[in-house]
């Protein structure tokens, strides 16, 4: 009888290396690829261009590969305790970093099943990291990216978005990536606001920057990133208007617009019951929903309701009954905002919330309530957090210091050392110019 040989493979990009690591596997025994799930991926790395099933199909008719089984999680420890394979073979690349942890708990499990671990000489020059890179600097289509909203939230327990007005804040979210007890963390997407779009251009957010205007902005980022995009959609308009609001954003491969039930003149929901918020009805806003999803073209696009009652100084149940029908009306999700820095009402709507309607998504957006962590907000039933306005919040002072800095001194040396990061690496995040 055969042995088993056990291979963890995320198998996103076919390259040499991994067909050599099958080749050394099938010298041992049969390879059984543990081929990992859209969620084993999402929690550690950025999700794979090619889904679960598509992957597998390609995997499992490469030659060498006896089967393919889903490995649900970043660590080998359950599926060695499920399949007990005599070997398990890897590139000896996991001898260094963060995989290195992972690369302890195999050999622990399986000196205690009695089998053997492989390790073989990583193959230089070529990596599925490697090419990604190559691949993202080509960028993404319109398609492509507005369909990873939904992939995101199917296999993440918490979706992060952060705030970009620019092409260089919308780099920043492309690239940054931190390393916390061995797991890669990075945002998920872009929060496209309304707010620091106004506030950018020096002016109150009250709509007063119209939708071409916004779009032709948000194009900077469009061209140098390839992660999903929400748009802050304000009220969204004229109902009359909305759908081709829609049909605009889908076009542009926009995976959401967030709306919100208000009417008349736009104030930010964080000035509360100090600026006047004035409601619209459960069946005016129904109707937009409405509109938009009969507008809409593709299945991936989503149309977000947000939910302004708590801001308006209402109640949670007229929260509850507002967005329970807004549901029922066609939206794909429910933003529920408040400027109570406790949070108490937020995780009474969103645990109430979750009672009737377990699967639609919620969104929210933690400025005032920020003491909580992604994991907590998680456990209330979140699906999706929005860092909503904190890039050019901290641009701001940055910026007024360097200013008053070269004032103070009629020079700018002081500014430069204290506040400027030097021009070289300011040039080197820009593709195509890096040395």
């Amino acid at each position: 009888m055969a042995k088993t040989v056990y291979l963890g493979m995320i198998g996103d990009i076919i390259h040499p290396g991994l067909i050599n690591i099958i080749n050394e596997g099938a010298k041992y025994g049969d390879v059984m690829i543990g081929l990992f799930t859209d969620k084993a991926i999402a929690t550690h790395r950025r999700l794979p261009y090619l889904n679960y099933e598509q992957r597998k199909n390609v995997i499992e008719n490469l030659k060498g590969v006896a089967c393919v089984v889903p490995q649900d999680e970043w660590s080998y420890v359950e599926n060695l305790k499920r399949y007990k394979p005599d070997y398990i073979i890897h590139g000896d690349d996991w001898q260094k970093g963060s995989d290195r942890f992972i690369r302890d708990e195999v050999f622990k499990v399986m000196k205690a099943l009695g089998g053997e671990v492989i390790e073989i000489p990583y193959t230089r020059g070529v990596s599925d990291s490697s090419l990604k890179e190559e691949i993202a600097t080509l960028g993404v289509t319109p398609q492509i990216r507005l369909s990873s909203l939904r992939r995101l939230l199917a296999c993440k327990p918490v979706t992060r978005i952060l705030e970009s007005h620019n092409g260089l804040t919308g780099l920043i979210i492309e690239h940054l990536k931190v390393d916390v007890d061995g797991q890669e963390r990075e945002f998920d997407g872009l929060w496209a606001s309304s707010l620091t779009d106004s506030t950018s251009k020096g002016k109150p957010d009250i709509e007063a920057v119209d939708l071409t205007t916004r779009l032709h902005d948000l194009n900077d980022a469009l061209e140098v990133t390839t992660k999903p995009i929400i748009f802050d959609g304000d009220t969204g308009g004229k109902v009359e208007h909305f759908g081709f609001t829609v049909r605009t954003l889908e076009r542009l491969g926009i995976s959401a617009v967030i709306i919100e039930d208000k009417v008349g003149l736009k104030q930010n929901s964080l000035f509360g019951t100090d600026a006047v918020q004035t409601q619209d009805t459960i069946e005016g806003f129904c109707h937009k929903i409405q509109v938009g999803k009969e507008a809409q073209i593709t299945r991936d696009f989503m149309i977000i309701s947000r939910c302004e009652s708590l801001i308006a100084g209402k109640s949670v149940d007229d929260a509850l009954e507002r967005c329970h029908a807004y549901v029922a009306a066609g939206a794909d999700g429910v933003m529920i905002h408040s400027k109570d820095k406790s949070g108490e009402d937020i995780k009474s709507f969103c645990q109430r919330f979750r009672e009737k309607d377990a699967h639609t998504p919620i969104v929210a957006v933690p400025t005032t309530y920020n003491q909580f962590t992604e994991e907590e907000l998680a456990n209330w039933g979140i699906n999706i957090v929005i860092y909503a306005n904190h890039m050019l919040r901290s641009a701001y002072p940055a910026m007024v210091k360097c200013a008053t800095s070269i004032l103070e001194h009629s020079r700018s040396m002081e500014a430069a050392e204290q506040y400027c990061m030097p021009i070289k690496d300011i040039l080197n995040l820009i593709p195509g110019t890096k040395q």
